[in-house]
């Protein structure tokens, strides 16, 4: 080696770029925590619903619940997810108890 001598550091550039990362990016803790007890809630409102005995009216709960889950799935604040299940807890219940009526 010749004294003096630096050697440069070349970095190779590719003629193809990488792919992009098919992987979604993360989510916090709390974000799937209340992910968890909304899908929760979701089958607790599925099972349930199969309890009535009309099939019209069956589907009729089920398709509403599922427009509902469908029309707040971007919502990403947590305290404005809490409040939409708390909502929904609230709803399904006073439902069940109509239910149960029947």
């Amino acid at each position: 080696m010749i004294p003096g001598l630096r050697l440069l550091h070349l970095s190779r550039g590719y003629a193809t770029k990488r792919p992009a990362s098919r992987l979604k990016p993360t989510i916090s803790l709390d974000h799937f925590l209340q992910r968890t007890k909304a899908l929760a809630l979701y089958r607790t409102i599925w099972r349930h619903t199969g309890r009535i005995a009309d099939p019209q009216t069956r589907a009729e709960s089920r398709r509403y619940a599922r427009d509902e889950f469908e029309r707040h799935r971007n919502v990403t604040d947590i305290s404005h997810i809490r409040y939409l299940l708390s909502i929904g807890k609230t709803e399904w219940e006073s439902m069940e108890r109509y239910i149960g009526g029947m």
